[in-house]
């Protein structure tokens, strides 16, 4: 009897100790569980990803990577993250890839890249009949761009242009920044022209993006420097992807025609 409670106990700790294992992580080692696949993302820059009305995580390239998950049969996980930080959470293992409108051009040598999907360029967003027609008017003014953006360094690129500026401000996000362009607290925006366009179509603002790009760039999901493994099977997914027309499927869901460039 004795040797019977011992094998008990032994079998009941055994049953509290099997349901832990398994992976936390795209990352990491396979086990009865899913592998869960953590998409960092900006939360507040849509079209690529933002929160809905509902308080749902939606968005453009996050239904590329719920597609991609599927097809790997990955649990994908959608972590907001302060973009500012996106390198820290990349390097701690807290997320997978960074995949939210995110740009190759001058960070080629940071991240294990993607192919690059879609194109954007950089323009300046202003108030309509603000008198602001060109680049030259931004002299003297107040200029906002995102931390840590493209945007911000397209403009350290050109400080031809950005040494014009009366004063350049850098925000927390972009949707701070066009709240800020409404309220007249800066004279114009230096965004992504995807999210600005999606932006003045879908809220209504009465705002125009001003002819001209301060910077063209392509999109691609970055992974930690060397994770070549999980890059090729993202790739390979949306390969397929592209093939069979569900990236066409998808773009022409939320843009009404094909962003995409992967063929």
């Amino acid at each position: 009897m004795k040797l019977k409670r011992i094998f008990a106990a032994v079998m009941a700790c055994a049953m509290l100790v099997v349901p832990l294992a398994g992976c936390n992580s795209a990352n990491g080692t396979a086990g009865e569980e899913k592998e869960k696949f953590v998409v960092g993302f900006d939360a507040e820059f849509p079209p690529m990803g933002f929160m809905d009305d509902n308080g749902q995580y939606v968005g453009f390239d996050l239904d590329l990577a719920k597609e991609v998950a599927n097809r790997l049969d990955y649990e994908l996980v959608l972590q907001p993250i302060d973009w500012a930080a996106k390198d820290q959470e990349l390097a701690s293992g807290n997320i997978d890839c960074i995949w939210n409108g995110f740009t190759i051009s001058g960070r080629e040598d940071s991240y294990t890249w993607s192919e690059p999907y879609m194109e954007n360029d950089q323009v300046v967003v202003v108030n309509n009949g603000s008198g602001i027609t060109t680049f030259d008017d931004l002299a003297g003014l107040t200029v906002a761009v995102q931390k840590d953006s493209s945007g911000l360094a397209a403009l350290e690129d050109n400080q031809e242009l950005t040494s014009t500026f009366g004063e350049l401000i850098q925000e927390d996000s972009y949707l701070n920044a066009l709240m800020d362009l409404e309220s007249g607290s800066v004279d114009a925006i230096v965004m992504d022209e995807i999210v600005a366009r999606y932006e003045i179509q879908t809220s209504g603002k009465d705002m125009i993006v001003l002819d001209g790009a301060i910077a063209s760039e392509e999109y691609g999901v970055g992974f930690l420097l060397g994770n070549e493994e999980l890059r090729d099977k993202v790739q390979g997914a949306l390969d397929e992807m592209a093939a069979d027309g569900t990236l066409t499927q998808i773009s022409n869901t939320w843009f009404g025609y094909d962003v995409t460039i992967l063929k």
